[in-house]
């Protein structure tokens, strides 16, 4: 048996230990916003939030996350969140679309914390997160984008 908490909910489920996170959030719990890309941790499309850091959840075994919080893209909540979906959507940031739950996921969490990233910032906390359409320069003004926003 499993425990932890998702977005704010316990959970206690019987799953075997190795299950990765990404397919008990999928199959089990039905959260269906964080993506799976590669399976080994290289493209970011599964990033969520594990005790409130960026964690590849396609390599993350279930019993890994005992006792632990996982927030997902349908549980994130805050200003960072707000300013970058904002200029996400302002900027037209998405094409395909499929990497956007995590790369949104990892510019949150590297505005939360810095508060004005440079290039290197932004490149750095991006670094694990694969675009195959190739928006980067787009990510990289909408990161920029959010960050004014936020200092108001």
């Amino acid at each position: 048996m499993t425990s932890f908490r998702v977005n704010g909910r316990d959970h206690e489920l019987d799953i075997d230990p190795d299950t990765p996170l990404l397919w008990v959030l999928r199959d089990e719990l039905r959260l269906t916003g964080t993506k799976f890309g590669c399976g080994i941790a290289q493209c970011g499309a599964c990033t969520v939030m594990l005790d409130g850091m960026p964690r590849r959840s396609c390599v993350t075994p279930i019993s890994m996350v005992e006792g632990r919080e996982v927030t997902t893209i349908e549980g994130m909540e805050g200003p960072e969140i707000q300013a970058v979906r904002a200029a996400w959507t302002a900027i037209d940031v998405p094409q395909c679309g499929w990497c956007q739950s995590g790369q949104i996921m990892s510019a949150t969490a590297l505005l939360q914390m810095v508060n004005n990233p440079t290039d290197a910032d932004i490149d750095n906390a991006m670094a694990g997160n694969i675009c195959r359409c190739a928006t980067y320069v787009r990510i990289r003004q909408a990161i920029h984008d959010a960050a004014k926003t936020l200092e108001g």
